[in-house]
């Protein structure tokens, strides 16, 4: 049986399988300054990942201390026509720490605003498509949020929002304060990642161990219609193509799986990794974050793929190294 259509993000019109991750972009995570090279690699990289079929771009106003969103704003100056081509989200809320503040999350609306600006002043855009808040602030005030919203919503700087790295409850908290729905939520979600699997095919079973993730954040996301993204899709290469040969026996295990479907699926590596992802019917978007031009062309494949049952699950199996209860 063929499986059916994949609905992508209905909130955006323009979406595509899989995201592409801007986290490597703008020369490094440093203070060096963005040079000729960092900006020829962004428009190849650009041009590479929506000639494969890839138009979401993913950021956030931490990756490489800024440098990720302002060369990807460089190449949109040169070349102003691809705004239209693509859709563009980035994140806010990470505060480091400096030489007078500790680490710290910032969910205040005078943060989110400020944020919003500058994000959009270093990408040289006039509208964010989405806006993420990046992890959970535990001094969260969600009407101070959805006033914030509001008003960038109102005043034409962002169209939609979204989270990243929260469980349900968190996001009911914050939707019920809001008057415009949370589209997307983005969770590390990975073949060596597996809680959000465990968390669920284990429940009430006595022998398993536990795992950090809260129970029904996937469900409450498919039923509230909420996109959900993969950040760590792609487990680091570990599963196609780095060297395993120390890892222990589970991650071995599960990349001679994952070379061996590719060759049967006749696709790349990264297909089936991120394959695997896409099968769930939650209707994941992988994000990914490798900006080799050839490795983009890899995972672009992962389209093409359609896992059967008994695979999904002997990866599964594979990647978590023990049977199922």
């Amino acid at each position: 049986m063929s499986l059916p259509a994949y609905p992508l993000a209905s909130y955006l019109t323009k979406t595509s399988p899989v995201v592409f991750g801007c986290m490597n972009l703008g020369g490094g995570w440093n203070t060096n300054p963005i040079t000729a090279d960092d900006i020829r690699h962004t428009h190849a990289v650009i041009d590479r990942a929506l000639e494969v079929g890839i138009c979401v771009f993913d950021h956030a106003d931490i990756y490489t201390f800024g440098k990720a969103e302002q060369v990807f704003g460089q190449v949109l100056q040169q070349r102003p026509e691809l705004r239209e081509q693509i859709t563009l989200q980035s994140k806010c809320g990470i505060r480091f720490a400096d030489a007078n503040t500790p680490q710290r999350y910032d969910f205040s609306a005078g943060w989110i605003s400020s944020s919003v600006d500058n994000i959009l002043s270093r990408l040289n855009i006039e509208q964010l498509d989405v806006l993420l808040l990046h992890r959970p602030d535990p001094l969260m005030q969600p009407e101070e949020v959805a006033e914030a919203f509001a008003q960038l919503q109102q005043a034409g700087k962002v169209k939609q929002f979204g989270v990243s790295n929260m469980q349900q409850h968190q996001m009911q908290l914050l939707q019920d304060a809001l008057a415009t729905p949370l589209v997307v939520n983005q969770l590390e979600l990975s073949l060596s990642h597996l809680a959000w699997l465990d968390e669920g095919t284990t429940a009430g079973c006595s022998g398993e161990p536990g795992v950090n993730f809260s129970s029904g954040t996937i469900e409450y996301c498919r039923r509230n219609s909420v996109q959900l993204q993969a950040w760590g899709s792609l487990s680091q290469g570990m599963f196609s193509g780095k060297d395993v040969s120390a890892e222990p026996k589970p991650v071995q295990a599960t990349a001679a799986l994952v070379a061996k479907l590719a060759a049967e699926y006749q696709v790349s590596k990264e297909a089936i990794v991120l394959g695997w992802l896409m099968r769930h019917p939650a209707n994941i978007q992988p994000v990914i974050g490798t900006t080799n031009l050839q490795r983009i062309k890899a995972c672009a494949e992962a389209s093409k793929v359609q896992l059967s049952r008994e695979h999904w699950y002997a990866l599964y199996l594979a990647a978590r190294g023990r049977a199922l209860p």
